[in-house]
């Protein structure tokens, strides 16, 4: 095979710099050895690359057409060779993220950008569970970081990073039974006695008690299944006012308007990891991207 790493990068270089002197000082060899390799390639591929009948050789048709492969073949070599120092330094082959599907609109894909551009080798799958279920995929090794709600009692396996917040408030189609009469307020205490639609797992144990209120609960595992319920007047819900808004400012949707107390939770949202698992280098600067974005709260390390 003619073309090689190092005839590529000569190549390159004496198309770049416009002599076989200037390629040399910017590889670092001697002037006769750029001129000898340019030689050889063009003796193997039976072409002329570069016309000397001037002061400084100048490339030729068949040159101009093979530099953008050329350049393209560097380019993968490079990224090659890039890849394989992070693997080198401990580069996962994947990067499982596991996120509560109530936060599919949080800022987590803002960290993510940014490492898409440090490690563009690197794949990352994003999967969607329930907070208990997403939690559960790190103890079984299906995820390496989980982005959920913070957790009402502290885990000691767990170490985390907070990185957002989210407002969640209760929201109610226009139309229920609830507002019947006219009435256009409820007491908080009336919601014990509305259905409510939760986003859970399957263990029902496992259901948040901070966002639980009423006597009877019908689940789901997403986000969708939820609004369509309560959009159907089945219900109401706890859900972050930045993924509602849409609907409540087209009026499919309202937000429950209390006598007695203000419409809203606040929830800290956290990247959450085990502690006696070693993370991969994406992981761990992914982690470190959260942090620089966010600032401090952070604990586990």
């Amino acid at each position: 095979m003619a073309f090689t790493t190092e005839n590529v990068k000569v190549f390159l270089a004496v198309l770049d710099t416009g002599s076989f002197s200037a390629a040399a000082r910017r590889l670092g060899r001697v002037p006769s050895a750029v001129s000898m390799m340019i030689a050889q390639l063009e003796a193997e591929l039976d072409l002329a690359l570069f016309d000397r009948s001037g002061r400084e050789p100048r490339p030729t048709s068949a040159a101009l057409a093979l530099e953008p492969q050329a350049r393209q073949l560097a380019g993968q070599l490079r990224q090659l060779q890039t890849h394989a120092l992070a693997l080198h330094k401990g580069l996962e082959s994947r990067l499982t993220l596991a996120i509560a599907p109530e936060l599919l609109s949080a800022p987590w894909n803002d960290p993510l950008v940014l490492l898409s551009n440090e490690f563009p080798s690197l794949e990352v799958e994003v999967l969607s569970a329930p907070q208990a279920d997403a939690l559960r995929m790190l103890e079984q090794d299906s995820a390496q970081l989980a982005i959920v709600f913070e957790r009402p009692a502290t885990n000691e396996h767990e170490a985390f990073q907070e990185f957002s917040s989210e407002i969640l408030v209760a929201v109610i189609a226009p139309d229920h039974p609830a507002f019947s009469n006219g009435r256009s307020m409820l007491r908080q205490e009336e919601l014990l006695d509305i259905r409510q639609i939760v986003v859970a797992g399957r263990d029902a144990d496992e259901t948040d008690p901070r966002v639980v209120v009423a006597r009877q609960i019908w689940r789901t595992d997403n986000y969708l299944a939820t609004l369509s319920l309560v959009r159907s007047g089945l219900g109401w819900a706890y859900l972050p006012r930045s993924l509602v808004q849409p609907l409540t400012q087209s009026g499919t949707l309202v937000e429950i308007t209390f006598e007695n107390i203000s419409n809203q939770l606040q929830l800290w949202v956290d990247v959450v990891w085990l502690r006696d698992r070693p993370l991969g280098l994406g992981a761990r600067r992914f982690i470190e991207l959260v942090r620089q974005v966010r600032g401090p709260r952070q604990i586990g390390d």
